[in-house]
């Protein structure tokens, strides 16, 4: 290289990294948060102006109406008992599903042949489409009493058909589908408990029980926190299986808050008090999320 080209070539090198040192780290996500703003935060923005006005959600005629679709929502049997119906659901699955969970991961944590095998089928229902898990547990709920469930059972029930049976019929299914997400995260926890403290829990005569409750149990707070908060989350919104098995029937046995959001834009065309129903999920959900992580993390912190 003659001494006149390394001079110009300098001054670019310089420049290039001049460039590099000032360009702010914002500028090289600008172009994924404008997508950002544009798919999600003014839709959420529209949505909470939505709220307060009487939109049918066709063309621009719409009026202010303040708080009238919340107190209708107040005053909304169907509502109302759809949220009677999603808290109870909800603390069925976050019971019943991690705890199933927790006993999956303890089971394929042991030294078993099979493990790898069984990690598998016991994950495989989650990457399954909500939708078909529903059409497929419709088919095993079937009433006929020699087929599905009754037929494997020897019972004769509607599961799907009796009010007094049917949500947990879908907590059911949901447990099913998840509780294979929940054994990922409780093994993620259980691979990062040292063997020394168990093994040196039974020099100290700990039992099985002892060192689980000890040992164990104070070390999966992390892992409890997350499946926690994520079958509560999924919980409260839950929609699909719902929709699809037995579309918030018989009669509102069912209905969630969801479901109730998605008939009254979608079949009557209320789209102010829709989007009203769904602020107020979203706050509820963000409230108790935030309560969860208070607690647990204090929880995290003792143990």
């Amino acid at each position: 290289m003659t001494p006149l080209t390394a001079s110009r070539a300098r001054p670019a090198r310089a420049s290039r990294r001049r460039f590099s040192v000032t360009s702010p780290p914002w500028l090289f996500a600008a172009p994924a948060l404008v997508v950002y703003a544009v798919v999600v935060l003014y839709p959420a923005v529209s949505g909470v102006v939505y709220a307060f006005t009487d939109w049918s959600g066709i063309g621009e005629d719409m009026s202010f109406v303040g708080l009238a679709q919340f107190r209708t929502l107040l005053g909304d049997e169907q509502a109302m008992g759809s949220i009677g119906n999603t808290l109870l659901l909800t603390v069925t699955i976050v019971v019943v599903q991690n705890a199933v969970g927790l006993l999956l991961a303890l089971g394929v944590h042991a030294r078993l042949k099979s493990r790898a095998l069984l990690r598998v089928v016991f994950f495989a229902p989650v990457v399954v489409s909500p939708v078909m898990v529903a059409f497929l547990w419709k088919y095993i709920y079937n009433p006929d009493p020699s087929s599905g469930l009754n037929g494997l059972l020897g019972l004769r029930v509607d599961w799907l058909g009796d009010p007094s049976v049917a949500l947990w019929s879908i907590a059911g299914m949901v447990v099913w589908q998840y509780a294979g997400y929940s054994m990922v995260i409780f093994l993620a926890g259980l691979e990062g408990v040292a063997p020394e403290l168990h093994e040196a829990a039974m020099i100290d005569g700990a039992g099985t029980w002892q060192r689980f409750r000890y040992v164990t149990w104070p070390l999966l707070a992390p892992a409890v926190t997350i499946n926690v908060m994520l079958s509560t989350i999924g919980g409260l919104k839950l929609f699909d299986q719902v929709f699809a098995a037995t579309n918030g029937g018989p009669g509102y046995a069912t209905e969630t808050l969801s479901t109730v959001l998605y008939k009254q834009a979608f079949v009557f065309g209320k789209y102010g008090y829709s989007t009203a129903i769904a602020l107020v999920l979203a706050l509820f959900v963000a409230a108790v999320s935030l309560v969860q992580v208070y607690y647990f993390r204090n929880r995290e912190v003792a143990a």
